[in-house]
């Protein structure tokens, strides 16, 4: 039981986060490098303006991060950082308020091949327990694949490359974040579209039985808002689902860019696979 549970907050750490990954697909809609453009119509200007984004924000190659992540049964806050320099590496600190481990903080880990996660209480002896991504890709099936894929190839601008890729953006005008000015964009896109756009590495066996997955648990779109600072670099994203039955809305703020993220990787020797949790 205490495995089961242990798979649900990481699931839901994964989507707090809201640091999913995509392929980086282009658009041929986004001639230009951004400003209004003589000739150019809002949605070519605002296709452009996210491509700059996108450059600028993945060149910083580390930011430190913080946002909440709202479902059906709780709120959970997270703050931490994150360097894509090199492959994934983020370090959390994670507060749930409702479950188990509701106001109880938890550490979390991520590197590019695996999530740890300290629950500020000892498991099967350990500190830390660990989440190797091949082990969940067969462990969940579909969506452990895709969450192998997505831990694996992530950086802040996968929401960008998302809505550039789509074609569906608009910009809304300019609000205040935490004390800077910024542009806000806005895109809806469906869930299986988005699924498919954002996934490098999977099959095409398991994105068609994700898709069946997602459909049958009501699914309905997500709606992908972004502001870009006048630096063109990230400053806040919100992915929330609109219609359907599954409850989800993400904010992640981002600050701090190029900022040192320490290397915290538990010893092996204080880890344990969650496969073998509770196992004699």
């Amino acid at each position: 039981m205490r495995s089961t549970r242990m798979t649900a907050v990481v699931a839901g750490v994964v989507m707090m986060a809201g640091l999913t990954a995509c392929n980086g697909g282009k658009s041929d809609n986004a001639g230009g490098s951004g400003g209004s453009g003589s000739g150019q119509s809002p949605l070519q200007v605002a296709l452009a303006s996210l491509k700059t984004a996108a450059q600028q924000t993945g060149g910083k190659k580390s930011a430190q991060v913080d946002g909440t992540l709202k479902n059906a049964t709780s709120t959970q806050s997270m703050k931490g950082a994150m360097d894509w320099s090199q492959g994934m590496r983020m370090n959390l600190d994670i507060t749930q308020s409702a479950g188990m481990l509701a106001g109880r903080p938890t550490k979390a880990v991520y590197t590019s091949d695996a999530m740890y996660m300290n629950m500020g209480t000892p498991v099967g002896g350990k500190s830390w327990v660990k989440y190797d991504y091949d082990v969940l890709a067969k462990k969940m099936g579909p969506a452990g694949a895709l969450i192998k894929d997505q831990m694996n190839n992530n950086n802040p601008t996968r929401a960008m490359e998302l809505l550039i890729a789509s074609g569906k953006v608009k910009e809304t005008g300019k609000e205040d974040v935490r004390g800077v000015q910024a542009t806000h964009y806005t895109g809806t896109l469906s869930i299986s579209e988005l699924t498919r756009m954002q996934s490098k590495n999977v099959s095409e066996s398991d994105m068609q039985a994700l898709q069946q997955q997602l459909k049958a648990s009501g699914a309905g779109q997500e709606a992908i808002d972004l502001w870009i600072g006048s630096d063109n670099l990230l400053v806040k994203k919100r992915e929330h689902l609109v219609g359907g039955k599954v409850p989800y809305d993400s904010t992640v703020f981002y600050s701090n860019y190029g900022t040192k993220v320490p290397d915290q990787v538990p010893a092996a020797g204080d880890t344990v696979d969650f496969d073998k949790v509770g196992k004699p």
